[in-house]
């Protein structure tokens, strides 16, 4: 059974190198179990084994079996997936989190190979992000506090590990706007959010979308526009790169400071990630821009310039 390189290297990355020693006989015990054939991997996938499947019945399904990563991120996502319930994510068809194994509805290619303009694809975007939000406390799922220092820690660590990739200012941007983000939690507003919403985890269904891998977290909805605002990281070195928060911020009515922060810290902190585990190309575009973002002057007013809604 292949498993792709960096996958492999994720697992080495956290420790997990017999995982992926031991992966073909889970995947054939998983066949036997959920009475299904498993069939080739998946390309692009970094944090899990991801394969076509076909249950007893014939329906098309996936296969999803992640890395080990001692953080419950498995819980996490299986309990974001059971909450949505087949509103704007992928339906969640069975599961064993202590194997880290997830069977899934199979969709279609994803909205990166749909081509469609950047603000179309924004557009796309915060509506399924939109249909995630919901109440969920008593969930189990970490908070956007937790998240913020988590990526914090990260930051300072990671930075120092891979040669100090990007200027020292940039780390200190990123530091600023998470201590603020955390700061800003309030569990009575926090909402379920998927936390990784970009073009490649936006799948077709049919003439839709649905979002698949979702992190689960209890936040302000604001976290999941800070993604969008990380990716198409290349876009934000021409003209105000501020621009973007106030447009995702008046499709969605939230508060264009908590998405510019929020973004800042996701840049780094990805940019930094893509880094360390080979993926130099992602990490310098993130890392250049990030550093072209911390290199001007910060606006604090981010109302839109049409007087729409912030």
């Amino acid at each position: 059974m292949e498993i792709p390189d960096v996958v492999r290297r994720k697992a080495h990355a956290a420790g997990a190198a017999d995982w992926a020693d031991a992966l073909p006989d889970l995947v054939a015990d998983l066949e036997r179990r959920w009475a299904m054939a498993v069939g080739a991997p998946y390309d692009g996938g970094t944090e899990a084994y991801v394969a076509r499947a076909e249950t007893h019945d014939g329906t098309p399904a996936v296969l999803k079996v992640a890395v080990p990563d001692g953080a419950g991120s498995v819980r996490h996502e299986i309990a974001a997936l059971r909450l949505a319930d087949g509103d704007g994510c992928a339906r969640l068809l069975r599961h064993d989190a202590a194997l880290g194994a997830l069977l899934l509805e199979r969709l279609g290619p994803s909205l990166h190979a749909a081509r469609l303009p950047v603000p179309r694809r924004h557009a796309i975007l915060c509506d399924l992000a939109r249909r995630v939000w919901r109440p969920a406390s008593g969930a189990g799922l970490p908070t956007a506090a937790e998240k913020g220092r988590a990526l914090a820690a990260f930051i300072t660590a990671t930075w120092q590990r891979t040669g100090r990739p990007c200027a020292e200012r940039t780390v200190e941007h990123a530091l600023a706007c998470a201590e603020r983000r955390v700061a800003a939690h309030d569990d009575e507003r926090a909402r379920l959010v998927h936390g990784d919403v970009h073009q490649w985890n936006a799948l077709a269904r049919g003439d839709a979308w649905a979002l698949v891998d979702p992190d689960g977290l209890l936040s302000e909805p604001e976290y999941d526009l800070g993604i969008i605002m990380r990716e198409d990281p290349v876009e934000l070195l021409y003209g105000d790169p501020q621009e973007r928060a106030r447009r995702l911020a008046a499709r969605t009515g939230l508060a264009a400071v908590a998405i510019w922060e929020w973004g800042v810290v996701e840049r780094v902190s990805t940019g930094l990630l893509a880094t360390s585990v080979g993926l130099e190309s992602g990490g310098r575009d993130m890392l250049a821009t990030a550093d072209h973002v911390a290199a001007r002057p910060e606006r604090r007013d981010l109302r839109p310039r049409s007087g729409l809604r912030r």
